[in-house]
């Protein structure tokens, strides 16, 4: 019977060609900006950073600054969430 070390790293060798696949067939998502093509993940990166900076305001003002645990997590959980809504809303095929 095989090790699982084996087993890990045969699957690993099987399916690394899948996973590093990602911009081949069509090329990477991008726009023209000013005359320069503009990475698309970049814009939603931006919008994640500023949801997740506009709800930490929102939640000092409302005072749930104090109350809230893992505001950290909470922050980023929202601008992640934003970024990937607004990936979907715009680039997805």
């Amino acid at each position: 019977m095989p090790s699982a070390p084996r087993v890990c790293k045969t699957a690993f060798l099987m399916l690394s060609p899948w996973f590093l696949s990602g911009c081949a067939s069509r090329g990477a998502p991008s726009f023209a900006l000013f005359g320069a093509f503009f990475p698309a993940w970049m814009l939603c990166a931006l919008i994640g950073i500023g949801t997740a900076v506009a709800a930490r305001g929102l939640f000092i003002a409302a005072g749930l600054a104090s109350v809230l645990p893992f505001q950290l997590s909470v922050c980023a959980s929202l601008g992640i969430l934003a970024a990937a809504l607004s990936w979907l809303i715009w680039f997805a095929p």
